[in-house]
This record gives C-alpha cells, sequence and structure tokens, in this order.
C-alpha cells in the first residue's frame, strides 16, 4: 500500500504538476539526469531570457528559434532511433573481449562443471540434492559455467560466466570446490582443476526486435526450463565412457524415473539436444540468443601417450529472459566485481547515418521509451514541433507584453515549461485519460489549451483596447463594454496560471473529447440539436446547423431590408418562416449518423414539402398580426394545459406509485394483473390520448407559438435600437431553429420554460423583455442547466442522506465525517458543475464529492465491446448468457422508439439511463440521442449471477413496498390504496423509481435442467443410446443423397464385412448396460440383434419417402445403417474414453459429440472419409435430436414406442426446434432470427463447479420492470469508477466504490460501464431504434408519409376498385366471387400480393409484428454508427432453413 501511494504522488501528482517530469526510480541515474536538465532548460530559458534582454521582439527572435531547434532534433533522432530499432542491426560482443582484448587467447582450456544430482525421494514426492560431483570437462570454447538442478518436473539452469583472465584460475575456484565437493571426491578434486578461458566473437545478426539491457540488474532468480518425458537429458553409461561409478544420473519425475530408468543419454544426443534447444530459443523474437555451444574434446597425456580418462559432454542449456541473465544464489557469493563485468554481454544497435557510416548505440527500446514518448507517424512529430513553437512564440508574446509580473513571470515560465516537456514526456497515465495504458492523445493537452488560452488572452485585450462603444446590449448588460473584456481577459490569466493544478484535479478534457464536447453543446444549446455519438457525428451535426442557419440567414436578411407595418408582413418573410419550420422538422428527424442521409431524405420528402406550404399560407394569411393578441394568450394556455396533462397528469397516474403516495397504478395496463404474459402488450386509451396529445402538441402547437413570436418580435429585434439588420436576423435565424428543433425533438419540458417566460417577463421583469422570441431562446438554455442542477443536487442530497449513507471501506470511514464541511461548498459546485455539463463524482465512492473535466453525454464509450459468443467459449456461463441481450437488443431496436412515444417509459431526456429487470436479465438502457421519431440507444447486460451486493440491489428494485405499514417507529397501517409513511418517505429519497412492472418485451425464457439427473441411472442412458440410434436412422433414410450414398463404392468396399448376416462388433467400447441391441451371446453388437431391435423403425422410415427403397433384412440400406450406428456408438465411447459406465465420462462424450468432435479412432470406420456429409447431416443431427426425444421421453414413456408418433415428433421438432451447440454460429443466428424453440447442452466450469446442463429456450413475451435511474447518478457513479481505476491505480476488487447502495443502485450502474472500468457480459453497439417499425404506432398514426407508401397506397385502391367493378359486372354474384374468377390480372396480382404477404410472416414468425428480426420497414432501422448485423439463417438441418434473408444498405429483404 505504501508504495503504490509513492507511485500515485511520484508519478500522478507530481508528475501532473510539472508537466510530465518526475524522479523514476526504475530508471538510470542517465535517464533522470537527461529528464531533469531537460526541465530545466526549458523552465529557465524563457525567464533567464525575459530577466537578461529588454521587453521587446529580440526575446521571440531568441527564444522561438532555440525551441524550434531542440524539438527538431529531439523529434528526429528519436524517430530515427526507433526506426533503427525496428529495422536496424543488432551487435552482441562478450563483455570479456573488451577487458582482455589484444590477450594471446590459448589454444584449450579446462573448465568444471558442477552437476547437483537429484534423488527421487518417492516418500516426500520430491527430489532431494543429496551430493554435488565434480568432473573436468575439456573445451575449445566455454561461455558460461551452468549449475544444473534436477527436480520432479523440470531442470533448472543457473548461468555463470567464467573469468577470461588466464592468471591462476585454481585460486579463482577454490572457493566453489570447498563448499560444493563431496566427501567421496574431495581428495581428487584439486588434480581436477584446471585453467579456464573463455572468448566469444561478436556475431552481427539482423534482427527486427527489440532487447532489454541487463546491466543494472542485481536480481537473482531461478532460470527453469521445463522438458518433456521424451527429451529429458540424462547422464551417458558411466562404464561405457570410462566415468567414475558414483556418478549420479540427470533425472526428472518420478514416472520418467521408472520408464527410463538406467537409461542414459550419449554424446550426440546431448549436443543435438543442445543445438535444437538453441535454434528453438533464437527463433524467439523477444529473447535473442548470447550463448553458443561449443565443440570441446577431452584430452590427458600420461607416459609420453595420450589416453582418454574422460570421454564425457554435458549439454550446456540456457534460458534468456527479457530482463536480466544473473548467477545463481550460491555462486553470486564468490564472484568478484570484474567477475560480475566479464559476464555482461555488450550489445549495440547499428543507427546509419549515411549510407556507409554508422554510429553504435549502447540502449535498446525500453530505454528509449523511458528517455522519450514514441511518435509513431511523421505528422505527430510535425505536429508536436509546431505545438511547441506555438507555446514558445505566445507565451513570449504574452510575457514582453507585460501581463504577467513579479513572481507569475516564474509561475507563468512553469506553465510553458510543462506544457512543452509534456510534448517529450506526457503525464501517464493522467487524471483525465478515459483508459490504461499510454494514451498519445493526452500528450497535446496541456499546449493546445495553452496555445487557446493565450489566444484568448489577446484578443479579450485587443478588444478592451480598441472597443470604447457599448452598442449592443442585452437585458441590461453590455457585451462590448471593455472593463467586462478586461475582467474576462484577467479571468482567463488567472486560469492559466493554474494549469498545474487545473490539470491535476483533471478538469479539461482530452483534446478530441473537448471537441466533441464543445461541437455537442453548441448545437444543443444554440442549434437545438441532439447528443452524438463521436467526434465525426458530432462535427457532422454542428456542420449541419451551420449550413442550414446560411441557408435561412439570406432570406431572414432580405426580409428584414423589405418594408414592414403594423398589418402587413412581407412575403419574403412568410416563405423564411415555411422553409424555417421544414427544415428544423427535417434536423429534428436526422441522426448524427450521416450514413443514413439519403434515405432520411427521402422519407421526410413529401412531409417537409407540406409543412412548408402550410406554414407558409398560414403566416401569409395574417392570421399572426390580426388576431392580436387573443391568439398570443390561447396558444400559451393551450400549450400549458396539453403539455401539463401530457408530460405531468398521465405519466404520474400511469407510474408505479403515482406521487409516491398511491401503492399501485390509477392507470393499470391490461397486462397488469396478469401473472404471465402471453401477447404483447394491448394499446389502452390512454396511450392512444397520449400519442395524440403528443402529436398536436409538438407538430401544431409549438410551431404556431414559435411562427407568432417570430411575427411580433423580427422587426423589434432587427431595429438600430436592439441588435440592427445584420445581427438581428442572424439572431431570429438562430433563436428560431433553436425553439422549433427542440420542440421537435424532446418536447417534454418545453411547457414549462414557455408558460415560465410568459409569467416572469409578463408580470415580473416585463421591463428586463428582449421580445418574447429571445426571451424563449434564453430562458430555454437556462432551463436545461436548471434541469441538470435539480438531477445533480438530487443525487447529492440521495447519496449523502445520514440515515442511509454507506460505509464501503475503511477509507469511508475517515472520508464521510469530512462531508459535512464539504456540503458548505457543495452547492456551488453543483452549479459549476451544472452550467459546463460536468459529471459531480464521489470520490472513491464516499460522501465527498469533485467535480470532473467537461465530456459528452456518450463519452463513457471508451471501448465499443460486444461480447459474443466465441467458438472455444464453451464453459463460461456469462459470455454464453450474452446471446439474449443481443435478442434483447434487436427487440428494443423495432419497439424502444414507439414505447417512448406511447408513454410506456414515463417522460424521458437526453441522457436518461433505465434498468430493464425480469427474473434473469438486468439490464441498463442509455438514452443517448433523441430525435423526432429516432432513439439512438445502448444496452449494457449485467450478470445472470451476479456478485452479492448485485443481488441485494436487484432486491431492492423488485421488491414491492405496498405491504409496508410503518409511521416513524409504529405499525398504524396506511389507507387503502395507498402508501405508509415510511414507505412514501424512503421512496422519496431514491436515485431511481420504478415506472412500470408490467412492461411486455419479446424474448426467450430460460429452462435449464441439470444432465447428470437425467442420465443418472444405466436405464436412462439407454433410453437416450436407443434415440441416438433412431436418430441416425431417420436422418440417413429422410437424406436426398441416400442413394448416392449406396451407390459409393469406396462405401460399398468399407461396409463389405458388415454384410454378413453373421458379423458381429466386438469393441469393447459396447456396453450392454445402455446398449439395447447388445448381443450377450457374442459379446457385442451383431447385425442380428441390431435388425431385432431397429429393423422394424427402418422400414417404417424408408415407407415414408417418396420413393421407397429395399429395406428388408439384407439390403444395403440396413448394411448402411448398421454401419453409421455402430460407428455412431463407437465415438461416443471414444469420446467418453471408452468409460461409459462412468457417468462423468458418459456426460463428456455425449458433449463432445454434441458440439460435433467426433474422433475416428477404429480403421473399421474409415469408410466415412468417403463422405463427410455423413456426419454432419446424420450422426450430428441424431446425437443432438436424442437429447430432445429423452427429455420428451419423460413425459410421455411409451408414447414414442410407435413408430408415427416418433417420426411425426422429430418432424416437428425438425420444423420448430433448433437444436445446437452454444458455441456454433447457426445457435446465435437461429436466436437472433427469433426461432421459436431450441435446445443446447452446455459444459458450465465456474468456481470451481463441473456439471452439464441442458438449456431449453422457448420464445415468448416478457415481463420487465422498467426503473428510471438518475442520469446524473449515472454519470457520477461512471466519472468516479474512471478515476479511480485509471488514475489512482485501484486494483482492489472489494473496494469501497463498488459496494452495494440501495438508494444509488452503486454496484450495478459501476458494474454496468464499459469494460475495463465496469464488467458488463454484454455491451451493444449505438442501436438506432425508429418509430415506423413500431407497428401499434403505425395503426395509430399510420404509416410514413413516403413515395412507396402513396405508390402502394394508389396500387392497392386501384385493385380495390378493379375488384368492386368486376363484382358489379357480375350478374348474381359478389365480391368474394370475383375475387376467385374475376379477371386474370386481377388474379395475378392478388397471387402477388398475397405471395408478398406470405413470405414477410413466414420470414419473421411473428403474426404480429408480420417481420423478422432484421427485417426493417420505412425508414430503415440501423444501429448507429455500427449496425447490428442482420440474422442469417442457420445451416444446420435441424435449424431454420427455409427463409431467406438478404442484408443491403441497412435494408433487410426476405
Amino acid at each position: 500500500m505504501g508504495s503504490q501511494v509513492l507511485q500515485i504522488l511520484r508519478q500522478g501528482v507530481w508528475a501532473a504538476l510539472s508537466g510530465g517530469w518526475y524522479q523514476d526510480p526504475h530508471q538510470g541515474a542517465g535517464v533522470n539526469a537527461l529528464h531533469l536538465y531537460l526541465w530545466l532548460f526549458l523552465l529557465g530559458f524563457p525567464f533567464t531570457l525575459y530577466m537578461a534582454l529588454p521587453s521587446s521582439m529580440m526575446i521571440v527572435a531568441v527564444y522561438c528559434p532555440v525551441i524550434a531547434a531542440l524539438f527538431i532534433v529531439l523529434k528526429m533522432v528519436n524517430y530515427r532511433l526507433h526506426r533503427a530499432l525496428d529495422e536496424g542491426e543488432i551487435v552482441e560482443r562478450n563483455a570479456s573481449e573488451r577487458m582482455d582484448r589484444g590477450a594471446k587467447t590459448e589454444q584449450s582450456s579446462v573448465s568444471e562443471v558442477m552437476v547437483h544430482v537429484g534423488r527421487q525421494n518417492y516418500a516426500r514426492g520430491h527430489v532431494s540434492f543429496t551430493e554435488v560431483v565434480f568432473f573436468p570437462v575439456c573445451f575449445n570454447e566455454v561461455q558460461c559455467l551452468k549449475c544444473v538442478y534436477a527436480d520432479k518436473t523440470s531442470v533448472h539452469y543457473s548461468p555463470v560466466t567464467t573469468s577470461h583472465s588466464c592468471q591462476s584460475p585454481e585460486g579463482k575456484y577454490s572457493a566453489i570446490k570447498t563448499k560444493y565437493v563431496s566427501k567421496e571426491r574431495g581428495g581428487t578434486d584439486a588434480e581436477n582443476a584446471h585453467k579456464t578461458h573463455v572468448s566469444s566473437e561478436g556475431i552481427s545478426k539482423k534482427r527486427s526486435t527489440r532487447r532489454t539491457s541487463s546491466t543494472n540488474s542485481a536480481k537473482n532468480r531461478a532460470r527453469v526450463l521445463s522438458l518433456d518425458s521424451g527429451t529429458v537429458a540424462c547422464l551417458n553409461d558411466p562404464n561405457s565412457l570410462m566415468a567414475p561409478g558414483n556418478i549420479k544420473q540427470l533425472t526428472t519425475s518420478k514416472s520418467d524415473l521408472e520408464a527410463k530408468e538406467g537409461e542414459v543419454l550419449d554424446e550426440l544426443s546431448l549436443l543435438g539436444r543442445a543445438s535444437h534447444l538453441e535454434s528453438v530459443t533464437r527463433s524467439r523474437n523477444s529473447l535473442p540468443s548470447q550463448a553458443t555451444f561449443p565443440e570441446g574434446e577431452e584430452q590427458e597425456s600420461a607416459s609420453g601417450g595420450k589416453s582418454m580418462t574422460y570421454q564425457k559432454y554435458l549439454a550446456l542449456f540456457y534460458l534468456l529472459e527479457q530482463q536480466d541473465i544473473d548467477l545463481s544464489p550460491d555462486l553470486q557469493d564468490h564472484m568478484q566485481p570484474q567477475e560480475e563485468a566479464a559476464q555482461k554481454v555488450k550489445q549495440y544497435y547499428r543507427f546509419w547515418i549515411l549510407p556507409k557510416l554508422w554510429i553504435s548505440i549502447n540502449f535498446d527500446r525500453l530505454t528509449l521509451l523511458a528517455l522519450f514518448d514514441r511518435n509513431r507517424e511523421i505528422l505527430e512529430n510535425v505536429l508536436a514541433v509546431i505545438l511547441a513553437i506555438l507555446v514558445a512564440f505566445l507565451g513570449s508574446v504574452l510575457l514582453i507584453e507585460g501581463f504577467f509580473k513579479d513572481i507569475w513571470v516564474f509561475q507563468f515560465c512553469l506553465v510553458i515549461a510543462s506544457c512543452q516537456y509534456s510534448l517529450l514526456k506526457s503525464v501517464q497515465p493522467d487524471s483525465s485519460s478515459p483508459r490504461h495504458g499510454h494514451n498519445r492523445i493526452i500528450a497535446y493537452s496541456r499546449p493546445v489549451y495553452f496555445c487557446l488560452c493565450c489566444g484568448l488572452i489577446w484578443l479579450l485585450d485587443y478588444g478592451s483596447r480598441n472597443i470604447s462603444t457599448t452598442r449592443f446590449r442585452l437585458y441590461g448588460m453590455a457585451f462590448t463594454n471593455p472593463l467586462l473584456l478586461l475582467s474576462a481577459r484577467d479571468l482567463v490569466i488567472v486560469f492559466t496560471l493554474c494549469f498545474p493544478i487545473v490539470f491535476f484535479i483533471g478538469l479539461l478534457p482530452q483534446v478530441n473529447t473537448f471537441v466533441m464536447y464543445l461541437c455537442e453543446q453548441l448545437d444543443i444549446h444554440v442549434f437545438g440539436g441532439n447528443a452524438t455519438t463521436s467526434l465525426l457525428a458530432a462535427l457532422y451535426s454542428f456542420i449541419c446547423s451551420i449550413v442550414a442557419v446560411a441557408l435561412l440567414y439570406g432570406l431572414c436578411y432580405g426580409a428584414l431590408k423589405d418594408s414592414w407595418d403594423g398589418q402587413h408582413i412581407p412575403v419574403l418573410f412568410s416563405i423564411f418562416c415555411g422553409l424555417l419550420v421544414a427544415i428544423s422538422y427535417h434536423l429534428s428527424r436526422q441522426s448524427s449518423d450521416p450514413s443514413v442521409l439519403f434515405e432520411r431524405l427521402q422519407s421526410d420528402l413529401i412531409v417537409c414539402i407540406v409543412i412548408g406550404i402550410l406554414y407558409f399560407a398560414i403566416h401569409v394569411s395574417t392570421v399572426f398580426t390580426v388576431l392580436q393578441p387573443i391568439l398570443s394568450y390561447v396558444l400559451y394556455a393551450l400549450v400549458g394545459t396539453v403539455g401539463f396533462v401530457t408530460h405531468y397528469v398521465l405519466p404520474q397516474l400511469r407510474k408505479q406509485l403515482p406521487w409516491h403516495c398511491f401503492s399501485h397504478p390509477l392507470l393499470k395496463t391490461k397486462e397488469y394483473y396478469q401473472f404471465e404474459v402471453r401477447n404483447a402488450a394491448h394499446v389502452m386509451w390512454f396511450e392512444k390520448l397520449h400519442i395524440w396529445l403528443l402529436f398536436v402538441e409538438k407538430n401544431v402547437i409549438y410551431p404556431l407559438i414559435v411562427l407568432n413570436e417570430l411575427s411580433s418580435s423580427a422587426k423589434n429585434i432587427a431595429s438600430p435600437k436592439k441588435l440592427d439588420t445584420e445581427l438581428g436576423a442572424l439572431m431570429i435565424t438562430i433563436a428560431g431553429l433553436k425553439l422549433l428543433r427542440s420542440s421537435f425533438s424532446s418536447p417534454t419540458c418545453q411547457y414549462v420554460t414557455v408558460i415560465f417566460t410568459v409569467l416572469f417577463f409578463t408580470f415580473d421583469y416585463k421591463s428586463f423583455t428582449e421580445t418574447m422570441l429571445l426571451d424563449l431562446f434564453f430562458m430555454s438554455i437556462l432551463f436545461s442547466k436548471l434541469w441538470e442542477l435539480f438531477y445533480k443536487l438530487r443525487f447529492v442530497y440521495t447519496y449523502i442522506a445520514p440515515w442511509q449513507i454507506t460505509w464501503g471501506s475503511a477509507f469511508h470511514a475517515f472520508a464521510q465525517p469530512f462531508a459535512v464541511p464539504h456540503s458548505a461548498m457543495l452547492f456551488v459546485q453543483a452549479a459549476v458543475s451544472a452550467f459546463f455539463s460536468t459529471p459531480l463524482n464521489p470520490f472513491l465512492g464516499s460522501a465527498i464529492f469533485i467535480t470532473s473535466y467537461a465530456r459528452p453525454l456518450d463519452d463513457f464509450l471508451w471501448v465499443q465491446i460486444i461480447i459474443q459468443i466465441q467458438s472455444s467459449a464453451g464453459s463460461d456461463d456469462n459470455n454464453l448468457n450474452s446471446i439474449f441481450y443481443e435478442h434483447l437488443t434487436r427487440s428494443l431496436q423495432h419497439s424502444l422508439c414507439g414505447d417512448l412515444l406511447l408513454g410506456r417509459w414515463g417522460n424521458y431526456s437526453t441522457g436518461d439511463c433505465f434498468i430493464l429487470a425480469s427474473d434473469y436479465l438486468n439490464a441498463l438502457v442509455h438514452l443517448i440521442e433523441i430525435g423526432n421519431g429516432l432513439v439512438t440507444f445502448q444496452l449494457r447486460g449485467l450478470e445472470f449471477r451476479g456478485t452479492y451486493c448485485q443481488q441485494r440491489e436487484v432486491e431492492a428494485i423488485t421488491e414491492g413496498v405496498e405491504e409496508d405499514e410503518g409511521f416513524c417507529c409504529c405499525e398504524p397501517g396506511h389507507l387503502p390504496h395507498m402508501l405508509s409513511f415510511n414507505a412514501a418517505f424512503g421512496q422519496r429519497w431514491l436515485a431511481w423509481e420504478v415506472l412500470v412492472t408490467k412492461y411486455v418485451l419479446e424474448g426467450y425464457s430460460i429452462t435449464d435442467n441439470s444432465a447428470a439427473s437425467m442420465l443418472q441411472v444405466f436405464d436412462l442412458r439407454k433410453i437416450l443410446t436407443t434415440y441416438y440410434v433412431k436418430g441416425i436412422i431417420y436422418y440417413v433414410t429422410t437424406s436426398p443423397k441416400l442413394e448416392e450414398w449406396l451407390a459409393n463404392e469406396t462405401m460399398q468396399e468399407g461396409l463389405r464385412l458388415c454384410t454378413d448376416r453373421n458379423y458381429v462388433d466386438v469393441d469393447p467400447t459396447f456396453n450392454p448396460n445402455i446398449d439395447e441391441d447388445y448381443d450377450h451371446r457374442l459379446a457385442g453388437i451383431s447385425r442380428e440383434s441390431f435388425c431385432m431391435i431397429y429393423l422394424n423403425w427402418i422400414e417404417y422410415c424408408c415407407s415414408r419417402r417418396e420413393k421407397p427403397l429395399d429395406s428388408s433384412k439384407e439390403s444395403p440400406l440396413v448394411t448402411l445403417c448398421y454401419g453409421l450406428c455402430v460407428l455412431g456408438r463407437r465415438a461416443l465411447g471414444t469420446a467418453s474414453h471408452h468409460m461409459s459406465s462412468n457417468l462423468e465420462s458418459f456426460l463428456y462424450g455425449l458433449h463432445a459429440l454434441f458440439k460435433g468432435d467426433f474422433r475416428i479412432s477404429s480403421i473399421r470406420d474409415e469408410w466415412i472419409f468417403a463422405d463427410m456429409e455423413l456426419l454432419r447431416k446424420v450422426v450430428v443431427p441424431g446425437i443432438r435430436m436424442s437429447l430432445k426425444l429423452h427429455q420428451d421421453h419423460f413425459t410421455s414413456p411409451d408414447e414414442y414406442d410407435d413408430p408415427s408418433v416418433l417420426y411425426e415428433a422429430i418432424t416437428t421438432h425438425e420444423e420448430n426446434l433448433v437444436i445446437a451447440h452454444e458455441g456454433d454460429p447457426a445457435w446465435r443466428s437461429a436466436v437472433l432470427s427469433n426461432s421459436p424453440s431450441l435446445l443446447a447442452l452446455r459444459h458450465v466450469m465456474d468456481d470451481g463447479t463441473n456439471e452439464y446442463k441442458i438449456i431449453m429456450l422457448n420464445k415468448r413475451y416478457l415481463s420487465f420492470r422498467v426503473i428510471k435511474v438518475n442520469k446524473e447518478c449515472v454519470r457520477g457513479l461512471w466519472a468516479g469508477q474512471q478515476q479511480e481505476l485509471v488514475f489512482l491505480r485501484n486494483r482492489n476488487p472489494e473496494r469501497g466504490s463498488i459496494q452495494n447502495a440501495k438508494q444509488a443502485l452503486r454496484n450495478m450502474i459501476n458494474s454496468s460501464c464499459d469494460q475495463p472500468i465496469g464488467y458488463p457480459i454484454y455491451v451493444s453497439p449505438l442501436t438506432t431504434s425508429y418509430s415506423d417499425s413500431h407497428e401499434q404506432l403505425k395503426e395509430i398514426l399510420g404509416g410514413a408519409i413516403s413515395l412507396g407508401n402513396i405508390r402502394n397506397f394508389i396500387v392497392s385502391t386501384w385493385h380495390r376498385l378493379r375488384k368492386g367493378c368486376g363484382a358489379g359486372c357480375n350478374s348474381g354474384g359478389n365480391i368474394e366471387d370475383s375475387d376467385v374468377g374475376g379477371g386474370a390480372s386481377c388474379t395475378s396480382n392478388n397471387a402477388t400480393i398475397n405471395e408478398s404477404q406470405s413470405s414477410v410472416s413466414q420470414g419473421g414468425g411473428n403474426a404480429t409484428t408480420g417481420q423478422g428480426p432484421g427485417a426493417v420497414q420505412h425508414p430503415p432501422v440501423a444501429a448507429h454508427p455500427t449496425a447490428l448485423p442482420a440474422a442469417h439463417p442457420p445451416t444446420h438441418p435441424s435449424t431454420l432453413g427455409k427463409v431467406k434473408i438478404q442484408q443491403s444498405n441497412n435494408f433487410v429483404q426476405v
């Protein structure tokens, strides 16, 4: 804990204050010294110039070129060095070559190798090191002395490099001999000691990988090389090598000793193994070799002749690591400092300056990265140099202009140094960095913000000195007042001087986040836009708004230049008003995704034309001038009444706890009292009332109010007393666009703004009004900030309420008391946070709140993670369950926007968060972008079996409070249909509320049964095996390739033995307990016993074929069925490891076959390779279908004895049931295709459990509880988790900030954040739902008015007319008769229409919607920015195969 705090203080706090410089104890003195001197230079150079030179441009002329040259050189050298490390040459040379360079090398040398011989201690189960043996080995070149340890499973090596000095080597090893020589060899080791000399030549290799230097390392660690039993190095036979008999063998595990007792390794095997290990090691990218394996020989002269005393070679194995190569602890004590230096291996890189000129680089990539940050692209380096020069130029200009005096000059130079140093070595991680790891963008934050602030300081100062008039006033305030500009300049100066503190706290986001935030805020509050989903989307939406204003500005300016009088408004202004309404309508329906622009233009073309003409006609009729002021009062009263009823009364009456006083909704849906919902939600009368009131409010009332204010205020705004014509036309255009666009997109709170503005400026402060149009414009901005402040204060006071404050950790016990004095400034902090739309997050989950940096509404989407089923993820329960959240996302994609408009989720606005909770699904739905008829959302699915904290919070949102009878400390009860006092009080102190308890959505019910309990006894396994065999027979007889298989000569040859009527397969895997046709007399499965059991079934299946085949006992069909059934059961036994009698092994084999993992282990089954379709289309479906038939056996044990019943059951399951493994793509496709039923066998290995489950899915309508969460609570908790995990590096999985807090749902919200901050099992892409895809809404309001729909309406009307005419022309006939015989063309058209409708109904599988999950009505339902993939039909024979779905450009055709 202490080291972590020091690391945070050093690398977090101090580095954030200095701009990136800090003393790094993990780096050498050279690196830290370079950083220090460079930082001191950047700090002291401008300060010295300012103090030494006069305040003139001379400072700029000296300072800027020096900084430019410095950064150009550093960036260029850094870039070239990284390129050299990527593509350059690496040269390795032993350190002793430098020490003894020029010394004469001896021809041979002798080295002693110590071998620790291990004896197996079987009682203790490990190796005991009992003795050490020395023997001399003569090599020509010896690089290192290795201490070899043998233990139970691996061989340990500690590399040692011997000294290269030729003087007294005996004395060098005397201490080693004294310590390690055993008693038996103690008297002879002195005679066997020889000199050691090692010389190695530098080897130049072309490498593309890096090598970590180990120069300053002093760690001791064991080197482990794991060897398998087939390649263990053992010593050779002592007798054959004339070695001492007491030399022990080098052994490994006990099993290897038993298998290779007495086996030794000869010379060639040792050297071959060493060479192989060297080649393998050299192939590793990050571990270049430093050792060679020389060949050597042993010689000894005696009596004038040469005789071999020992002929023994030891292989010198090694294991190189990336960081260090150290001595073993035993040998390191005896090594001298010069010997430690001798073991180092010198390496350097060739840095080419010219084609034939290079210099050596004596460090690696890690050292270079420790020096400076890497800029991978040339553009990044250029940008860094430009920013450094801009910082120097602007900073020096402000210095010579005299904006800073005394100590503030030094502080400003410190800010300059921190901005420039961050371009060389940035703060990692920064307090505003949204992700782990190195963030390249964060390095540009300080210099960019510095340039912006300096430019703003200069502009404000220039404006204060050159503007002397106060021409433009707004609400009595002159925005061009020089004093105001000077005050703003001084404020920016103070903010710039506080840069170290600002960046340490993390008040400013990184540059791309700031640009997105700025564009989004301007688009929402100035132009009435929506939230955006990415930086490009924000820029696109902002540019669209600018273009719209530019197009409308010309018309408005021309109209204002025309003549006006009290009863006449220019026609050009009426045209402007009509276009303003039409363009605002189109922009409100436009998503921030530019890819759907063309589709929306097509969809809105006719509607926009109609709207423009209609409102032009209304405005040109002078109704807004003749009916004044009565019309204004009527419109205000109307908007107040309709808005109050639509957005307050109806939602409160439909809530689960209306006004937190009643115990049940006052307006109930039809499904409220249903225990299990079986159909789609019924449309109630109050839902129809809500949608019609909403339609009238945003399409009629608000446009009339805006046009009314435009007509009455335009001339006044453009007068010289106000804003003049040029600026007035701009303000009129912007205000009108903003009010209309926001009323179309989000009319929820508009009525409050309108009523308050009218009352405030009519009765309270009438003299301060700036015309009602501008009043509404500015009050709409103010009210959006006030609503945000309201949500923030509600979250804070709910979170820190004394009676429900949480104590998640020891830090909370320390921090909570300090929240009392902190609350005095909490209101001010919340107000500032609301003004800048920044999250207000609890620090480490405590009651102390701090303001985070400004960010857009969806800034928490750092990594778009879609956790989907992978082919190898069979044991991850959460990964398999994520498919249900993906299906839920698909369902919401079609219904969410329509349900929101019907009021089923209550009031909503941009950024709102809802929790959908059912029996097992708990998902957070984040509304990101809300437009007129569209909603962009993201779903985050939580674990099915969550943590303890999650379960407590799930209980809090699912339990009812109707039965609470408490009143303070007693329980007097409550009034009928009302909540008790305690329940009503508690509901008001929650950051969430239950809106609906019976929200109906299409999904899957999940049923899981233990496979072990269903197959526990042998009789149940025998039933499964029987159905397995019958399933194989069914699929082979119904296959269209049956005749081809019967005529296949290869198969006939493979099955030739099976044609014998006396043939019997006596494979030991067959078991009489589970094989019904097992022949006890022959101890196997004979053809005769097989026919006795299954011939009747074969004959029946063959009779159901369109073209019956010969199914007699001796027929080839029976032979094929017999061979396939024997093969299938043998494959099951092989997968079960031939232990079918064991339940666990049987389940393992069953699961392997269910996945399609078949192992053909017998030569008698190799005939199957003639056509692998037999496995894919016959055996695999057979094992899968047997599992379903086995389940049906429990409900009707004897029903399937009848072949016809069994055949019909399999056929029905084939059509309605998808049976596949959950890792199979067919499973995912079937789920997303809304298949009615699915079945799978799941192997769960989690938390020590190892079980098999049979998963059954049935599509039906699910009932969800909809819980609305305070959106500022979500933003604050997510921001707090980001700061704690990324900046403060808290890795505690049980940290206090994620403990359960029922009043704020802290655990559920934090766990739903994107990884790695949270841990959801599924995060959907940004998905857009359109109202036109909601069938119930289309029945109320009608479909979209588009060219295609108009054409279809005309064609259908024409067909009805023709049918009516045909019925009138037929004497004695009627319309129904004419439908059958009313003409060829009419019949053809009707057939075409009916066929089209039939295909759509079949593709969707849903009679209510008439469309499949991927089918999208006009306008298209598109996922944004990444569309959800279209559901493809499964290719498995037991899955859907009759629907062809084709996707193109977000349209899905069925």
